[in-house]
């Protein structure tokens, strides 16, 4: 008979684009569960899931076969307990053999090596508790997902259909989608809030988009303060524009403008973090890949009817003014000038930016590439507000 092998690394890439586009928690874990039952033949799996309101880990769901299923909120855990304790604590980070899961093999023979040599600190007793809970869950393996740090989740894996033990590929896979599914959870709670809260208070909606930018900054290492810097550029582009006497915006456009330039690489959420990090050039496969944020942004701001004014630029500040940009391939005057003051606030900033595979450029140079490519690649009139900015000495 022929075993069937899974391609943990597309299965991931798959997983990774589908859980950035699900903004409801609770369907979020479901789908998690389900397709880690489904593509892994386990016999069942829950999520140990921290609830900031109730600043606890609750067993939110549990999936597979018939009786092994627990209603979710059913369980509840602090601090305290033995499996939070074991994910959290420093003291016990030896104990984990520098692996992203435990299992049931390891935590044996853990506790065998404690009832030999015993510390006196309490370490064995919270071992036979830890496997105790794990022998209660029909769990094999527990899996730790953190975001920034803090525990937000705990996979438990049960047996697989074929009885055979989880190899470390497959370990590396529950590390890597758990990883992932952390950003993904906290996200979809972010969003969560932001749609409770943003009517009541306007405040906390713009907190709120501080927040979302940071996730990319989080997850490309490269792009630290980049978001920053494009939105102050935009802004004083905007001004500039309207001092210039070329265009007349109210305060109204400066804050959409505000709220673009703030998301607008949020859509690189959904691309995978070895094409966001790589060092070097992408192949044509990755481009392609990249090329598809400004369309993952829209997937996950469209609901959000606050941002409609400020989704334009977001979409389409990767537009060129001759037609060759994307996702649209639009041209001249079709392109929204939200978007056209982006485009080149955020060039400018690429260009002046040290980069893993190259040095960044002065800001002469930038402003030259950018006079360069004047009704090229940039709508004159931002871009020329670029220009005057910098003769004045203002950036």
């Amino acid at each position: 008979m022929k075993i069937l092998q899974v391609d943990y690394k597309k299965e991931l890439e798959t997983a990774s684009k589908g859980m950035i586009m699900i903004h409801d928690p609770k369907l979020l874990i479901k789908l998690i569960l389900r397709m880690l039952v489904s593509k892994v033949k386990i016999k069942h799996a829950g999520m140990i899931l921290y609830e900031p309101e109730q600043n606890c880990y609750v067993l939110n769901v549990s999936k597979g076969e018939r009786g092994f299923k627990i209603p979710a909120g059913f369980v509840q855990f602090d601090e305290k307990n033995s499996i939070i304790k074991f994910f959290t604590k420093k003291e016990f980070r030896p104990l984990r053999f520098n692996k992203n899961a435990i299992v049931t093999e390891d935590l044996n023979k853990l506790i065998w090596k404690e009832s030999v040599v015993t510390h006196g600190n309490g370490t064995q007793e919270l071992l036979q508790s830890m496997g105790q809970q794990m022998q209660m869950f029909n769990a094999v393996a527990c899996v730790p997902s953190y975001y920034q740090r803090k525990l937000l989740a705990v996979l438990l894996l049960g047996e697989k259909e074929d009885g055979t033990r989880f190899d470390q590929n497959e370990l590396d896979f529950f590390a890597a989608l758990a990883s992932d599914a952390a950003m993904a959870i906290r996200n979809a709670q972010l969003f969560d809030d932001l749609r409770k809260e943003s009517q009541r208070n306007r405040d906390l909606f713009l907190r709120t988009t501080m927040v979302l930018s940071s996730a990319i900054e989080a997850k490309d290492k490269y792009t630290h303060g980049h978001t920053e810097r494009v939105t102050k550029y935009a802004v004083a582009i905007a001004r500039q524009m309207v001092a210039n006497g070329s265009a007349n915006f109210d305060e109204a456009f400066f804050e959409s403008l505000y709220l673009a330039g703030t998301l607008h690489d949020i859509g690189k959420i959904g691309v995978p973090e070895g094409i966001l990090n790589k060092i070097g050039n992408l192949s044509q496969e990755e481009v392609i890949v990249m090329k598809k944020h400004p369309n993952f942004a829209m997937e996950i701001l469209q609901p959000l009817s606050e941002l409609k004014d400020s989704l334009e630029g977001i979409k389409y500040h990767h537009e060129r003014y001759d037609g060759k940009g994307y996702p649209d391939g639009l041209k001249g005057e079709e392109i929204p000038v939200r978007a056209t003051i982006i485009a080149v606030a955020d060039s400018f900033d690429a260009i002046t930016t040290d980069r893993p595979y190259r040095k960044g450029l002065s800001k002469a140079q930038a402003i030259e590439e950018i006079r360069n490519n004047i009704g090229i690649q940039f709508s004159p009139r931002p871009a020329k507000a670029m220009i005057e900015l910098f003769e004045a000495g203002k950036i």
